[in-house]
């Protein structure tokens, strides 16, 4: 019994349990013929890596600065839209569609590119991975990526299969909530599946990871910064206040007192309102107030290491790290946006499209799914800096024929980088030609030059013919 045959017979009218299954009983879903095949999880199926999981979906919801992050890159990523191309010296050249493209561009009924592509972003921004299925209707659905399991297999090693060499994705399984598991070869033939994952999980070999795990606590820490934020107001709006008594006083007056304190001077409502103490109370001053805690500093501290990991820079998304100082010149921030342009964007947008071209029929089999952003406003200036490029080579192409290279050669020869398939023609400029006195001997292969119109014999200036 093959693989597939072993899975479908092990997963039809299965539910989903309210406790999750231990790896030995998964052991026993698809291990045959003396083979294990292992599944690996988009959340591991450890606990603490189910809960990582869970919380970069919270975060995405409720942290402000990584919500920005996201909309920042999701805003620029969605624009990008496909085409086909043919690589030529590890570049693309012409950019053509095919009727085959008509999948991205409408992937579901009243769905867009952009909005194809805004899903994956969030799937990957909370997950570190995005499943995109091409169903046997020719409609795209994208699969929540907590619920996905990637089952792997080897046919060399028997015992530790997700460690051999030449282990590989068997197949998907799609597990969700109070319905039946799915399984999807890795053959396509239940419908193709596309795994994006542009930032690899350094632990597994087929996942992916979301840039927001490794600065999980900077994510905490920056909640409970606004978390103090919003007890400093809510409890009193001024510094923490300790009241010492006289020890005569009795504990139920310390009580009664305390009361009456909190009634007319705790909250923002009665921030700053004058104290009066009673005989035997002697307030001080404890603790730190936001001034002494340079909490705008704490604060964008840890918003920028947020955007680091991100790769967006602080001034794009309006951080206040990045709003201060020499980051608002133009040159400073021209070199930040290029950062996220040809850093982040290229980055995500080339994988975007290796990982989608298994859902598509090339036109032929040299052509590769690629990007264009030709109606991406964002990268308007990176076309400038591409057109003065192209004016640079063309000049130097023109220079390289003028003085005897070939037009082929020379075009190769810049677009590569590489002056060695330059090629001469023999041909040289007449600058290059020795100086000649008219004593040289006859050249009877020189070629004829026309008879001086000066010196003796020359006729007289207005002379006829």
């Amino acid at each position: 019994m093959g693989l597939l045959e072993r899975v479908n017979s092990a997963l039809p009218g299965r539910q989903r349990s309210d406790s999750p299954l231990d790896l030995d009983t998964w052991a026993n879903y698809f291990g045959f013929g003396g083979l294990d095949y292992p599944v690996v999880q988009t959340t591991m199926s450890s606990i603490n890596e189910e809960r990582v999981g869970l919380t970069t979906s919270a975060a995405i919801k409720m942290n402000g600065p990584v919500f920005s992050l996201v909309l920042a890159r999701l805003q620029l990523f969605s624009q990008a839209r496909f085409q086909w191309t043919r690589f030529s010296g590890g570049a693309p050249t012409d950019l053509f569609g095919s009727p085959e493209l008509g999948l991205l561009e409408r992937p579901w009924p009243g769905g867009t590119t952009g909005d194809l592509l805004a899903r994956m972003e969030l799937n990957v921004s909370a997950a570190g991975n995005s499943y995109i299925r091409r169903t046997t209707a020719d409609r795209v659905n994208v699969l929540h990526p907590h619920w996905v399991i990637i089952v792997l297999g080897s046919q060399t090693d028997e015992e530790y299969p997700s460690q051999a060499p030449d282990v590989e994705v068997a197949g998907y399984i799609y597990d969700a909530p109070n319905m039946p598991m799915r399984f999807y070869p890795a053959d396509g033939s239940n419908g193709r599946i596309a795994h994006y994952a542009p930032i690899p999980d350094p632990d597994f070999s087929f996942l992916g990871m979301s840039w927001i795990t490794p600065v999980l606590r900077e994510m905490q820490a920056d909640g409970m910064a606004t978390e103090h934020k919003a007890r400093f107001f809510q409890n009193a709006a001024t510094p923490n206040i300790a009241i010492k008594f006289d020890p005569s006083v009795s504990l139920q007056q310390v009580r009664d007192f305390k009361e009456l304190m909190e009634e007319d001077h705790r909250g923002v409502a009665n921030a700053y309102r004058t104290l009066y103490m009673g005989g035997g109370a002697d307030p001080s001053v404890i603790g730190a107030d936001m001034r002494q805690l340079d909490f705008a500093a704490t604060q964008g501290k840890g918003e920028s290491r947020l955007a680091a990991a991100a790769g967006v820079p602080p001034s794009w998304v309006g951080f206040s790290e990045g709003l201060q100082g020499s980051a608002l010149n133009a040159g400073n921030f021209n070199s930040a946006r290029r950062r996220l342009s040809d850093g982040t964007l290229e980055h995500l947008w080339s994988n975007a499209a290796s990982s989608l071209e298994p859902l598509l029929t090339p036109p032929d089999s040299g052509s590769s799914l690629w990007y264009t952003t030709r109606s991406v406003a964002f990268m308007r200036e990176d076309a400038e800096v591409l057109a003065r490029i192209q004016q640079t080579q063309a000049q130097t192409i023109t220079a390289l024929v003028r003085d005897g290279f070939t037009a082929e050669s020379a075009t190769a020869a810049v677009l590569n980088n590489d002056m060695s398939l330059l090629k001469h023609t023999g041909l040289t400029s007449v600058q290059l030609q020795p100086p000649t006195n008219g004593q040289e001997p006859f050249n009877p292969n020189a070629p004829a030059t026309p008879p001086s119109q000066s010196g003796p014999g020359a006729p007289a200036e207005g002379a006829g013919p």
